[in-house]
């Protein structure tokens, strides 16, 4: 489940620097918590970008794409008495970050999110279209349609259009951009694949230069392309466990990796949460959550972490 930012894109395309406090004023929780504690918080390179603040690699982490809150209840988190404090989180471009944490802010970059169908329809010749001139829709999200950037001219549209996404990410305040969706030239054959590097290569310029670092998410056949060619900093995966790929983003991003895995895919791997944590090349920051990311005290709502 993933929400849009497109109309407040559209709406305010200009970013202006001064909207945004230097990340230096508002420390983040993690940073304050070492401080208090005197402890070292562990930070390797999580960023290419000397301009962008760089992700904590321990702490809690939560992935809030369905619904937002600002701690895991006791009943979830490591404490079994109070809510405890989130340190990483993700959440979507139309949400605010959490105040205190590192926020990675969601950005669908490769094809459009449910709500914006309509909206997309405006600027059909960016979409994909099949053989019948009909617009190509992913099978796992049928109402997400799919992003053409095969040429330089729909790239510059495209970029027009995702572009100040990113932007308003900076401005609100987040630390870093998760760029979906990276993978659609491998599972979508009328998409160019360079094309669609380049694109990425614009989004990561686009980002670095807006002091935000940059996720590649998923698409573990590109890591070592996104991290080494394309400058991006760290990398957020699903269910690496249950697909067995883990070691594909750690011997690239080394701890630089966010992983959640979900239930269904672990139990078709045989598999359940306990055994996923004994992985040898799991990424640290690995937890458990519900399919549809839904919101602490929602029904249905999970989490675990290692």
């Amino acid at each position: 489940m993933r929400f849009g930012a497109f109309v407040v894109a559209l709406a305010d395309s200009v970013y202006s620097e001064s909207m945004r406090l230097p990340l230096s004023s508002i420390p983040p929780r993690w940073m304050a918590t070492a401080a208090a504690l005197g402890v070292a918080v562990a930070m390797s390179g999580c960023s290419t970008n000397e301009a962008s603040l760089t992700m904590p690699v321990s702490g809690t982490f939560d992935y809030q794409l369905g619904g937002t809150y600002d701690s895991l209840p006791c009943s979830v988190g490591p404490s079994s008495s109070v809510d405890d404090p989130i340190d990483i989180v993700v959440r979507d471009a139309g949400a605010a970050p959490l105040t205190g944490a590192y926020s990675v802010c969601y950005v669908n970059g490769f094809q459009t999110q449910p709500d914006e169908a309509t909206l997309w329809r405006d600027h059909d010749d960016l979409l994909l279209h099949d053989a019948d001139g009909e617009l190509v829709v992913d099978p796992d999200w049928p109402d997400e349609h799919i992003l053409d950037p095969s040429t330089a001219d729909r790239r510059s549209e495209i970029l027009d259009i995702i572009g100040p996404v990113i932007d308003g990410c900076a401005s609100s305040g987040f630390d870093a951009v998760e760029i979906d969706n990276l993978d659609t030239a491998d599972r979508f054959p009328d998409i160019d694949r360079t094309g669609a590097l380049d694109l990425a290569a614009e989004y990561v310029d686009r980002a670095h230069a807006q002091g935000l670092s940059i996720a590649q998410k998923n698409a573990a056949e590109l890591a070592e392309t996104a991290h080494s060619q394309l400058s991006f900093d760290f990398a957020v995966t699903e269910e690496c466990v249950a697909f067995d790929e883990c070691d594909r983003f750690t011997s690239v991003y080394g701890d630089c990796v966010l992983a959640i895995e979900y239930p269904d895919t672990l139990v078709e791997a045989g598999l359940d949460f306990a055994d996923a944590c004994t992985v040898p090349d799991r990424p640290p920051l690995m937890i458990l959550r519900d399919r549809d990311l839904v919101a602490a005290g929602d029904p249905g709502y999970r989490f675990d972490t290692c």
